[in-house]
């Protein structure tokens, strides 16, 4: 009995089954306290389908051989330019989220051209190094955003008719466009059809694009670099090629978290966007040297229902809200907890 438990204890994860425990947990406190549970785990289902391809991006730079892409902020400000620039030229519906996205892929694939550049001459320093670029791009467009030549009048400010303001609605354009799509009630709870089947979209793709010989090669690459340079495999390139595809994915999550949330952040809003994924991931079962499409859904699934049930159970629970709190204890213990252990967050 004990060594059948502690064999589930090790194949499941001790950071899985807290989460488990503590979801089960909260979710007993809300239909205590009288919270409608139903919608819960709606906003549940909302938040992991926006949340899930920004969670996707890390696993090209895990599979890479890079760690963990703290300079995620990176990717997320190419996909901002890509919607601002959508909002600009006035595209709604379909089309405006058509164009947002492609108009960041060939931003994100310069910027993540330039990024692994710079991460080769630091080999061994990837996420330290990451960290600082994330945070220094961020910064850096705060500048950017009050001096590109935007004139779109829902995006400007209205007093002085210059510069970007720190948030632009949606709502005219794609707000919530994937929400919507082929929505549909079950027992309840509302099932955002759209928004998921585009994460799990994604996550398809990724999933036969690792499957390919270039997949192949770059995880080769990743894992064993001795092993790829004597069957003729470019490491280099396949670095290169890893953080391009992360900053790509990047770039388009932030695309379809912001047509979720409604809005456009702008400014320091993409500042820590790294570390919520990163703890996803994580909590999926994934390490700084291994991850798979399995670990993002299941750790999206957990960390996101996880966050979005605390808050309104934490607020009827005691007084005063401590849901913030709670999430950075949780998100950044769970990045500490993994990285302090060789085999990751198991």
């Amino acid at each position: 009995m004990m060594s059948n438990l502690r064999h589930l204890t090790r194949n499941i994860g001790i950071p899985r089954l807290i989460i488990f425990a503590f979801i089960a947990g909260l979710l007993i406190l809300a239909a205590v306290t009288g919270l409608q549970v139903k919608d819960l785990l709606s906003d549940s289902l909302v938040r992991i389908g926006m949340n899930g391809i920004l969670v996707l991006s890390l696993v090209p730079a895990i599979q890479g051989g890079l760690g963990m892409n703290f300079g995620l902020p990176l990717g997320v400000i190419c996909g901002l330019l890509g919607s601002v620039t959508a909002v600009e030229l006035n595209l709604r519906g379909w089309a405006g989220f058509s164009a947002a996205i492609g108009f960041s892929i060939p931003i994100a694939i310069v910027a993540g051209l330039v990024y692994a550049r710079l991460l080769e001459q630091v080999k061994g320093q990837e996420m330290m190094v990451g960290t600082y670029i994330g945070f220094s791009s961020v910064a850096g467009m705060c500048i950017a955003w009050l001096l590109l030549p935007f004139k779109s009048p829902s995006m400007i400010w209205a007093v002085g008719g210059e510069g970007l303001r720190t948030t632009i609605s949606l709502g005219d354009h794609y707000g919530k466009l994937l929400n919507e799509f082929l929505k549909f009630p079950l027992g309840g709870i509302t099932i955002p059809t759209g928004l998921l089947l585009f994460f799990l979209f994604c996550c398809a793709l990724w999933y036969m694009f690792s499957r390919t010989r270039t997949g192949m090669a770059l995880r080769t690459a990743g894992s064993n670099e001795l092993y790829a340079v004597s069957s003729g495999i470019d490491v280099r390139h396949m670095r290169s090629l890893s953080v391009v595809l992360s900053t790509v994915l990047a770039a388009i999550g932030i695309v379809v978290y912001s047509q979720s949330y409604g809005f456009i952040q702008l400014y320091m809003g993409p500042l820590l966007m790294a570390f919520p994924a990163i703890a996803a991931i994580l909590l999926g079962g994934a390490s700084v040297q291994k991850a798979s499409v399995s670990n993002v859904i299941l750790g999206t699934i957990l960390f996101q229902t996880m966050l979005t049930i605390a808050l309104p159970v934490t607020s009827s629970v005691i007084e005063g809200d401590i849901s913030e709190v709670a999430r950075v204890i949780i998100s950044n213990g769970l990045i500490l907890y993994a990285l302090t252990r060789p085999t990751g967050g198991n």
